[in-house]
């Protein structure tokens, strides 16, 4: 009499969604191994850092300190109605940010002036003197005259094509950029913003902000005013000066 052949095991049956999860585990598990050993190395080659807690609560003191100062300076701007005696400005940022809110490194952004020892020319009206106010210790701008002008854009001009940065030399991606505003030299666009031209902010927003050299000895470190004999704030017609130091 032949025997029958045994039939193969049931295949236990397991659900999709355990699956992914126990997927999600084995990937959190090999990422947090290599968190833990990258502390490791910067534990032992002692380049980790671990802050007191008096030192958060300094830092939070010097935000919150920093906050109600910006608020005090945009009530005093509001007050005394500025008037510019320029049509152009330029902003350099001369601080970096410690001790610096959340609002002020927003606004600062918002200027483009993401590094210390950038700089950008602006349309200046009474609401953006307002604004510089605001954040006046940590930047420093004036009224720049042509010469100040044109060697920015010739020694430090660089533009943004799509993803890369190239530096302002070639007349053909002027008029490849701006050719629609009828700019399609270098020329131009320093007499765009000589000028604060209809075209003012497409050339602005077309230029990198600048990268500044630090002056040696021009820039103090003081906190004051410039007018009080420290290094933030307006310097009208002696942002020249600072400028053909960094430069």
């Amino acid at each position: 009499m032949a025997t029958e052949e045994a039939a193969p095991p049931a295949l236990n049956y397991i659900p999709e969604v355990v699956l992914k999860k126990r997927k999600n585990n084995e990937q959190w598990a090999i990422r947090r191994k290599l968190q833990q050993q990258e502390r490791a190395k910067r534990l032992k080659s002692g380049n980790f850092i671990i802050k007191k807690p008096e030192q958060f609560i300094r830092e939070y003191r010097d935000k919150e300190i920093d906050f109600i100062q910006m608020k005090s300076r945009g009530k005093r701007s509001r007050l005394a109605s500025v008037t510019p005696e320029s049509k152009l400005l330029f902003v350099i940022r001369i601080r970096g940010k410690n001790d610096m809110h959340p609002n002020t490194r927003k606004i600062l952004y918002s200027l483009r002036l993401r590094k210390i020892f950038s700089g950008v020319f602006v349309k200046a009206n009474e609401g953006l003197l307002e604004l510089l106010q605001k954040v006046e210790p940590y930047v420093t701008y004036g009224y720049p005259n042509v010469k100040s002008v044109k060697d920015l854009i010739y020694k430090k001009g660089v533009v943004k094509v799509g993803k890369e940065r190239i530096p302002l030399t070639d007349n053909n991606i002027v008029e490849q950029e701006l050719g629609q505003h009828n700019i399609i030299c270098i020329e131009d666009i320093a007499n765009e913003i000589v000028n604060v031209g209809s075209h003012f902010k497409a050339v602005t927003s077309f230029l990198c902000p600048f990268v500044l050299n630090n002056p040696e000895k021009a820039l103090q470190g003081k906190k004051k005013r410039f007018d009080d004999g420290g290094d933030s704030g307006n310097r009208k017609d002696q942002i020249n000066d600072l400028l053909s130091k960094m430069n």
